[in-house]
């Protein structure tokens, strides 16, 4: 494979080949690579089906918060779980749908149908793979941190919004917008059902309560699998009972085609492959009008995977391959697709759980997706038992979860006021408008916020014979002028601009850039302006460094062939030293 692989990359440039060959620092190399062994097998395992567990009625709620019927979550746990964790860059992600996605995807479902959201995430696959092979990954790390906090809590208040439908046993259609919503959700308050509310109340509070009274007991049971069971068996038996109450479950709300018989609940079926454009074709149209929907699948996809590949590193010690775990999670949202998976990223929570429950291997998420298969193919008919509010239940726990409400709280006391604001706009532009939005708005306002800072980090000072004591001599007829801090276009009008106010009897200015590490084009610019004012004014420039990055600008501009009153030197003294030579009686000192 290596040997093909070369010959193909020799068929490039170099520089071609040195930019976007594919990063084959797979996790699953490098842990069969440091001596895998019987025992980190039987780790993975047991890993794998605590994991597998927590993730089966996640998946299914989360698929049916999309608008899609439960079995495509649980797809895509199985299809993009194997893919991922086989091609991917971390040992312990764990990769299936998500809450974060909610907000992307359920617009997706309503205007385009299932296929056309199974379309979009193949698409969303291609361009991860993309940006892993164009070496993109570590570029997440630059999005600020009051972004990040501002959407995340922002998904966060539209799931748990869009869960208040089934929690309160509601059966209305639901808006487009938030605000229609919430609108919608307000006006139906009065069909309100006790026994949904009662369930989705009996759910959140084994969640809550269980892993604080028996922590024990959830290491070694998941919660979220005691909840569904707890729930779901006291609502049948009541159900049972009391004939005249009524709950809304998988089965009374899911129904498929099954020999021409209709089944209650979901097939008890392994996925199997498909079109994902559906029997329609796929047309320029279509892609065209998914494009934007693609674009923020894989944003928001390569955001949520890397930050929970981050988070496993933490907790292992280990490290990852960025550019690797975004290929093969593209590679994964291009498959799934193909069996009737939705998109999926790396779950920060299952794979904590994973990292918990001792994983070695990404052969742990791999029987996580075998767990979920197995219930799939066995356990379909009871999970037709489960209640719709005990799902609902479940993600309102897994929204609080995600909010981090003390978090976000602390940044807004403690943090600059300029940072509040970005979080701000980001929460309120995620839940009015949608994450893509936000995430725009809010680098651009972070980015603004960081240029005003860096410009005010840059300082000037002219510095002549009547400034009083100075830390040097300072020649007769010489003026110096010092500039500390990068000269970006932020910053370079300002640091320019005292240059103009050069007393008429000094002949030489000195210009120390010595404390400048980089400049840019803009900086270039008001140089080049301030050097023909002082041309102009019949005055000689010596520009002392030491001069790193500014120096290589210069010579690129070839400053010295356009100024013919510019003259360098490599240190300050000894710019001194070349001024106070030029300001002497054969210059007309």
């Amino acid at each position: 494979m290596r040997r093909n692989r070369s010959s193909l990359l020799a068929l490039f440039p170099e520089p071609v080949r040195a930019r976007f060959h594919f990063p084959i620092s797979t996790a699953i190399r490098r842990a069969l690579a440091s001596g895998y062994d019987r025992a980190a097998f039987k780790a993975d395992v047991l890993a794998g089906m605590v994991v597998g567990i927590v993730a089966l009625p996640l998946c299914m709620a989360l698929a049916i918060a999309v608008g899609v019927p439960p079995q495509h979550g649980l797809y895509t746990a199985i299809v993009a779980g194997i893919v991922v964790a086989l091609t991917g860059g971390s040992k312990f992600q764990v990769t299936g749908p998500t809450a974060a996605f909610v907000v992307i995807l359920a617009p997706i479902a309503s205007r385009h149908g299932l296929s056309g959201l199974l379309t979009a995430g193949l698409m969303a696959g291609v361009l991860l793979v993309a940006m892993g092979a164009a070496r993109l990954g570590k570029l997440i790390q630059f999005i600020p941190h009051p972004v990040t906090t501002g959407f995340t809590a922002g998904i966060a208040t539209v799931i748990a919004t869009l869960q208040l439908k089934d929690a309160l046993g509601l059966s209305l259609v639901m808006p487009e917008t938030y605000l229609e919503k919430v609108v919608a959700i307000w006006n139906a308050r009065a069909e309100t059902s006790l026994p949904d509310v009662c369930a989705a109340l009996a759910t959140i509070a084994i969640l809550i309560a269980l892993p604080k009274w028996r922590p024990g007991w959830t290491a070694r049971v998941p919660a979220p699998l005691v909840a569904m069971v707890l729930v779901s068996l006291g609502v049948l038996i009541v159900c049972h009972l009391v004939p005249s109450i009524h709950v809304a479950t998988l089965g009374s709300r899911f129904q498929f085609q099954l020999d021409g018989q209709t089944v209650a609940g979901i097939p008890a079926i392994p996925p199997t492959p498909i079109l994902p454009w559906g029997s329609g074709g796929l047309s320029l149209g279509a892609l065209s009008s998914l494009g934007s929907a693609a674009f923020a699948i894989a944003m928001l996809g390569a955001i949520e995977s890397l930050l929970s590949a981050v988070v496993a590193d933490g907790m292992t010690g280990k490290r990852h391959d960025p550019d690797a775990e975004l290929i093969g999670l593209g590679l994964g949202n291009i498959v799934a697709p193909f069996f009737g998976g939705i998109a999926a990223t790396g779950a920060l929570a299952r794979t904590a759980t994973n990292v918990r429950a001792g994983a070695r291997s990404p052969f742990s998420a791999v029987t996580h997706s075998v767990v979920v298969l197995l219930a799939v193919v066995l356990l379909a008919p009871l999970l037709a038992h489960v209640p719709m509010a005990a799902l609902a239940g479940l993600l309102l726990v897994v929204a609080w979860n995600m909010s981090e409400v003390r978090h976000f709280a602390t940044t807004m006391r403690i943090a600059p006021k300029s940072d509040v604001f970005v979080l701000l706009t980001c929460y309120v532009l995620t839940v009015v408008f949608d994450m893509v939005i936000a995430v725009s708005v809010g680098i651009v306002l972070a980015s603004l916020l960081f240029m005003k800072r860096t410009a005010e980090v840059t300082h000037s000072r002219l510095l002549e014979e009547r400034a009083g004591e100075l830390e040097f001599d300072l020649p007769p007829g010489v003026a110096v002028y010092e500039v500390a801090g990068p000269l970006f276009f932020g910053a370079a009008q300002n640091a320019m601009g005292a240059l103009q106010n050069v007393s008429s009897s000094n002949k030489v200015v000195v210009l120390a850039l010595g404390h400048v590490p980089s400049i840019d084009a803009t900086g270039l610019v008001a140089l080049e302006s301030a050097l023909a004012r002082l041309k102009a004014a019949k005055k000689l420039v010596v520009v002392s460094g030491p001069l790193p990055e500014p120096r290589r600008v210069f010579d690129r501009a070839s400053l010295p062939d356009h100024h013919d009153h510019l003259y360098f030197a490599d240190t300050f003294t000894a710019g001194l030293a070349l001024a106070r030579r030029l300001a002497g009686p054969e210059h007309g000192g």
